[in-house]
């Protein structure tokens, strides 16, 4: 199985900042992966676990970057500033 780069999964960023942004959810998203630590894993194995159930709304790819992002401590930091950044502009 190819993995897809850091910079590839890092592409939907933009893509989820903005749905959040438009709901106001930008913060309360940000606080939460914060709170969250290490139950971030959890919910990356929850995404692995329910692909099957989730392929009709989601593409491969989107769960795939989400379910990285959650397990990546790294990622899940940056992504967290990066939402703080784009509520900031």
């Amino acid at each position: 199985m190819q993995r897809d780069t850091v910079p590839d999964l890092r592409a939907y960023w933009p893509i989820w900042a903005d749905f959040l942004r438009r709901r106001g959810l930008e913060n309360l998203a940000a606080w939460v992966l914060e709170a969250a630590g290490p139950l971030t894993l959890l919910g990356a194995q929850a995404l692995y676990f329910g692909e099957p159930l989730l392929r009709p709304a989601l593409s491969k790819t989107k769960i795939n970057a989400l379910a990285h992002l959650l397990e990546d401590g790294a990622e899940t930091q940056a992504f967290t500033a990066f939402l703080r950044e784009e509520g900031i502009a």
